[in-house]
């Protein structure tokens, strides 16, 4: 098994973070732009969506090589950034481009869901060794960001089914990023007492 090696944080968050970053700029410089390819023409966004996928190859690749390491939520975002992107070249259509995000929340909705069913927490699983928290914090925790992966499936589909695209790559990028992590910051402030400290706070 590779070592997991510690790297910068800054830089962590640039290959994390970067691939998406330089899908919304590659697209707001090539939106109004149509590209003809193999006798087949091809939308700005269409062509932004299937170079997102080799960059996103690249940072992660890079990232490995760094650390030693990817977690799953990784490996599964590139499997189906891979998997959609070809289908919205093969076809043509920005539609399973978009549908990749509901796809996404809603299958982390689901396997949450399926632990809690079974009286578990997946999220514990993942993340004990990171942030060691009571058991009954993690199952809050978890029922609590299982609703949030389903709002966020929902919001992903009401929003490209009834917005612009535009909106939909803005949303995308910056909204549902935003929006998940000042949830989990409130979540985690919310959940604090449940929060393992040390071995003597734990006795107390």
């Amino acid at each position: 098994m590779a070592n997991k090696r510690e790297i910068n944080p800054i830089l962590n968050q640039v290959l994390e973070l970067g691939p998406t970053v330089a899908f919304f700029v590659l697209y707001i410089r090539i939106k109004e732009d149509t590209f003809t390819i193999g006798g087949t023409e091809y939308s700005g966004f269409i062509v932004s969506a299937v170079v997102f996928v080799p960059i996103l190859l690249v940072a992660m690749s890079t990232l490995w090589a760094l650390t030693g390491k990817l977690s799953r939520m990784q490996v599964f975002t590139a499997f189906m950034v891979i998997f959609f992107g070809g289908l919205t070249a093969w076809f043509n259509d920005e539609r399973f481009f978009k549908m990749k995000t509901t796809i996404v929340y809603g299958l982390l909705a689901v396997i949450l869901g399926i632990g809690l069913m079974r009286g578990r927490s997946y999220l514990e699983f993942v993340m004990a060794d990171m942030l060691p928290m009571q058991h009954e914090g993690w199952m809050i925790l978890t029922k609590r960001l299982t609703m949030a992966f389903l709002t966020l499936a929902v919001a992903n589909e009401l929003i490209w089914r009834t917005m612009s695209t535009d909106a939909w790559v803005k949303i995308e990028t910056f909204g549902f990023p935003i929006a998940l992590m000042a949830f989990l910051f409130w979540q985690f402030a919310q959940l604090q007492h449940y929060v393992i400290e040390d071995s003597e706070d734990a006795a107390h």
